[in-house]
């Protein structure tokens, strides 16, 4: 996976009341070693940037709401938060996986269809064939 597959881009949207969290939550972004943030004021946001490997947006938007911030609930915000939760685990989860050698995953497939009877098998026996 390339590393810039790595550094995400994402936008924390938060709820009308009460009014005045922008500056503080991003006061509070920017003190996260490897997170870099900025206010969105007209889209009640803060732009977040970071690195996979050292946040999610699940655990960004954690700190914040243990900080007593209020993220915006709408259905569509949490549509939008559970899809990019699982992104991101997703890809967590791939970059701990083994790299599996693709071609002996092949040989086992054309083994296994090698042995398999498929196509037009015909089950009558070989005395019956050329009986005349």
């Amino acid at each position: 996976m390339p590393v810039h597959d790595l550094y995400k881009r994402r936008e924390i949207l938060f709820a009308r009341f009460p009014p005045g969290q922008l500056p503080e939550a991003v006061d509070h972004l920017q003190q996260l070693e490897g997170v870099e943030a900025a206010p969105r004021l007209e889209k009640r946001a803060v732009q977040v940037a970071y690195d996979l490997r050292q946040h999610t947006l699940q655990g960004l938007e954690t700190q914040l709401q243990d900080k007593g911030f209020h993220l915006d609930n709408t259905l569509m915000s949490k549509l939008m938060r559970a899809l990019i939760y699982y992104v991101e685990e997703t890809q967590l989860h791939n970059l701990e996986a083994p790299a599996r050698p693709l071609k002996h995953s092949q040989e086992a497939y054309v083994q296994a269809w090698e042995r398999h009877p498929h196509g037009d098998h015909d089950e009558t026996p070989p005395e019956w064939r050329e009986y005349k």
